[in-house]
């Protein structure tokens, strides 16, 4: 038990690490101004800037799990978005909706596998996801 504590540990530091040197690199080479001037550069301002931060976020959350969309990606599209105007706060709400709904969202939904495993043994994945699809669809919805 103590052992696969510590590999589940030393992968989650492996990622924050590994999403820092990427973060640095990326840094280093220019990649936040261009992600800043591809923000400012969006039809409808700071609003279309923030629906499409919205939208990429939620299409990551289908291939990847909170922790990489929120050490890797966040730290590149959140402070182009307060320099935009976006108060904090809000923008902190918002992204955490948009993660809690990629909680739901296959092929990677946690929720869907803990649902599953609490249900009956005769369910089936796709009436388990088609049964999240209304409470996923009124999250999503503004």
């Amino acid at each position: 038990m103590l052992t696969s504590t510590m590999v589940v540990t030393a992968m989650i530091f492996a990622t924050i690490l590994t999403a820092s040197v990427f973060a640095l690199v990326f840094v280093g080479l220019g990649g936040d101004e261009t992600i800043e001037t591809i923000l400012t550069a969006m039809p409808g301002g700071a609003t279309g800037a923030l629906i499409f931060a919205m939208a990429l976020i939620f299409i990551l959350g289908f291939f990847l799990d909170f922790v990489e969309i929120s050490v890797i990606v966040l730290p590149l599209l959140a402070p182009p978005l307060i320099l935009l105007g976006h108060d904090p706060l809000w923008l902190a709400v918002l992204i955490a909706i948009n993660l809690q709904t990629s909680f739901l969202t296959p092929p990677f939904g946690f929720s869907l596998f803990y649902f599953r495993g609490a249900a009956r043994r005769r369910s089936r994945r796709g009436r388990s996801t088609a049964a999240l699809c209304p409470s996923s669809a009124c999250r999503s919805s503004p």
